[in-house]
């Protein structure tokens, strides 16, 4: 790929345009064989972009977006009402083919919505799911998806979550024949209900893929498996408890190495053990949520993201851009279908 183009989406996000600009200005100053396509409101976009220096500058270019989707609207909203919004055009660029990639911390309904329509999913995937990395035990990572684009899924679409979260671990970690496991109650084959017992017997029955069986929620981040197969409803709810464990430690870390004098000596003494634990569990790190089984690349940044986390959303597009994934996942798919001829 000669020239990396990619999408953003300026408007979106809890904190708005300042946060996503000073993430996205990062990004042009890092890659500069990257060129990038700010969509939003020229009036704030423009004044942003006078740090530039002029090759900087030479690859940033403003669509100007008048409407913009709030975190509040209905999806079904902002696909009829707002036809010049910031979070379509990124969209409509991947679908164009000029864009690469796009990114966006706007409404998450919306914008699943928005490329879902516009994109429409890969031959034999019923619907794209949401993926993102964790930290895990050592210094690997785990796939975990859905994380809650489809809080209602059939053992089909668990199927088609294993042999896609296994295309995207193997491209992105390069780890040949990542392990996979589907989510469970307990680890037996009795255990779970009638939708994972399905899905478990397709995938034992698909050589294509190193299937593992069943994983239980405790061990997502003992590098037991490499890929952990849910619903969204599920993995929703253990990508933010998760997170919410994240920011309690850090929390209490911080509170008790402030109770007194004693605690403050010790912190002080313990700081490099602690920025090691803490960087290795930041969320922010983790931010980016794919949007794969799509024919484009769409990549979902939390809302409430800092700079620092929205910059690693993109960087996450960037690199399955470069990788083509889209094209492996479709590649990987049509083989396990023949397969099951």
């Amino acid at each position: 790929m000669s020239k990396l183009t990619i999408a953003l989406d300026i408007m979106g996000g809890d904190h708005g345009p300042p946060v996503i600009l000073s993430a996205s200005l990062r990004a042009v100053r890092q890659h500069p064989d990257t060129h990038f396509i700010f969509c939003g409101q020229r009036a704030i976009i423009e004044p942003a972009l006078a740090d530039l220096n002029s090759s900087q500058r030479e690859r940033v270019h403003i669509e100007h977006c008048e409407d913009v989707v709030e975190m509040d609207d209905k999806p079904a909203s902002a696909l009829r009402s707002k036809q010049d919004s910031s979070m379509k055009r990124i969209v409509e660029l991947v679908e164009q083919g000029k864009a690469d990639a796009c990114v966006s911390a706007g409404n998450t309904g919306a914008l699943l919505a928005l490329a879902y329509y516009r994109l429409k999913t890969l031959q034999g995937v019923d619907r794209p799911a949401l993926v993102s990395f964790m930290p895990t035990a050592g210094n690997h990572k785990v796939l975990l998806l859905d994380l809650g684009a489809n809080v209602n899924c059939t053992a089909d679409t668990l199927f088609q979550y294993a042999v896609m979260g296994s295309v995207l671990a193997e491209q992105m970690t390069g780890k040949q024949a990542p392990r996979v496991a589907l989510l469970n109650v307990g680890e037996e084959d009795i255990k779970g209900n009638a939708l994972v017992k399905m899905a478990n017997q397709q995938l034992k029955q698909t050589p294509a893929l190193n299937y593992i069986g069943y994983v239980e929620g405790d061990d997502i981040f003992t590098d037991y498996a490499d890929v952990v197969v849910t619903d969204g409803f599920t993995g929703n709810v253990a990508l933010k408890s998760s997170e919410g464990l994240a920011k309690l430690v850090v929390n209490e870390a911080k509170r008790f190495s402030a109770a007194n004098l004693w605690t403050r000596t010790m912190a002080r003494v313990a700081l490099p053990l602690l920025k090691t634990i803490y960087n290795r569990v930041n969320p922010d790190q983790y931010n980016g949520a794919s949007l794969i089984g799509l024919r484009g690349i769409v990549v979902k940044s939390h809302g409430n993201a800092s700079a620092d986390a929205f910059y690693y959303a993109i960087n996450q597009a960037m690199q399955e851009a470069r990788l083509r994934v889209p094209e492996k996942i479709k590649s990987k798919i049509e083989t396990v279908l023949l397969e099951q001829l």
